[in-house]
């Protein structure tokens, strides 16, 4: 049974697909591929803001970036209970940085930025379950 489902492992990574399903008289086996990077989201300002006089206009605040879950599981913003986070507010990012990782099915995967920026907050809690897609860490 090990061998099937490591051939299925196998073949999953060279088709390029996400999930594979097999069966075989009463037995069922489902192997699925995690995403590899992190989702990036761009937030954009509303599109018509009120106007202002010109002598109180503040100035544009710039589009934030947010570094996004690429699979659900726990999110943890460290590698272990003793280490620091991996960021913070005010921390500097770069591209490839790991932001947290997510435990999914007993295997810890890092989330990396693909953007460059300051942290501006970690919206998840450490310990949080994270769904795919929901917003980890903002950036400025």
């Amino acid at each position: 049974m090990l061998d099937l489902a490591a051939e299925l492992l196998d073949r999953l990574r060279d088709s390029g697909l996400r999930e594979l399903e097999v069966r075989h008289g009463t037995v069922r086996v489902k192997v699925s591929a995690a995403a590899a990077a992190p989702a990036v989201v761009d937030v954009v300002p509303p599109a018509a803001p009120t106007p202002v006089a010109p002598e109180r206009a503040a100035p544009a605040a710039a589009a934030a970036k947010t570094v996004a879950a690429p699979l659900t599981g726990i999110f943890y913003r460290s590698g272990s209970p003793q280490a620091g986070p991996f960021v913070q507010a005010g921390s500097v990012v770069n591209v490839g940085d790991v932001v947290g990782l997510i435990e999914a099915m007993k295997l810890f995967n890092e989330v990396r930025s693909t953007v460059a920026g300051r942290v501006r907050r970690v919206v998840a809690e450490n310990g949080q379950l994270v769904r795919a897609h929901q917003p980890l860490v903002e950036l400025e």
